[in-house]
């Protein structure tokens, strides 16, 4: 089957070329095209697609509220924001929203669509090969972001986690994979995948993004990380 997915970007040109980028992938198939964040979640209710892939700066409520409202819906669609890097001071919110992960518009064809594939997998957009100059290149960037909602896993304190659960978020955050961190502290694979699902668990994280969002704002990594 394929990944049935809405483009929203309120430029007609953007849509156009990830839609003709789309079509040409077997996999992949677009349902549906939103120019404003209220299209957006009107097109994931009609269309119920896999993953929304959705710009942060659009006409109405625009992307970070398009995020939310999708997120906090009775909908399994994922979202993925699409943006560029003078943007950066809205990714963190895009994410606290509940969007899957984030890809940048100038980024290689290739990896949009690996992009598209990682979300549509329920897996974060924090994976090796992919983000990994992305996260680099956001927390290097970032300026100072206002505190999480309450009771947002960022929000949380890291109360309960143990010293070794804190090196492996670090690694998170810096974008490495569970072999990598296996590697990097001399564990197993297992060992590893275990450690970041107790992180979840403990933080209350959805996935590998939140728990991106946790370390850099509990101050595990530096903003010039």
């Amino acid at each position: 089957m394929s990944v049935r997915v809405v483009l929203a970007d309120d430029q007609p040109l953007v849509r156009s070329g990830l839609r003709v980028l789309i079509t040409d992938t077997p996999d992949l198939e677009v349902v549906g095209e939103a120019a404003t964040g209220e299209e957006a979640v009107r097109l994931v209710d009609e269309t119920g697609p896999d993953v929304v892939v959705m710009d942060i700066r659009m006409p109405g409520i625009g992307g970070i509220e398009a995020t939310r409202r999708i997120t906090a819906g009775p909908w399994a669609s994922r979202v993925l924001v699409l943006t560029t890097f003078d943007e950066d001071e809205h990714v963190l919110g895009a994410l606290r929203a509940g969007a899957s992960g984030f890809a940048v518009k100038d980024m290689a064809l290739e990896d949009i669509l690996s992009a598209i594939r990682v979300v549509a997998a329920g897996d974060a957009l924090i994976a090796p090969g992919v983000t990994r100059r992305l996260i680099a290149g956001f927390l290097a960037h970032a300026g100072p972001v206002a505190g999480p909602p309450p009771g947002s896993p960022a929000g949380r304190s890291l109360e309960g986690v143990t010293d070794r659960e804190r090196e492996v978020l670090t690694l998170v955050a810096r974008g490495r994979s569970n072999g990598e961190i296996a590697d990097d502290l001399f564990i197993s694979v297992a060992t590893a995948k275990s450690h970041v699902a107790r992180l979840l668990s403990k933080l209350g994280a959805r996935d590998r993004v939140h728990l991106v969002i946790t370390a850099y704002e509990a101050g595990l990594v530096a903003p010039s990380g």
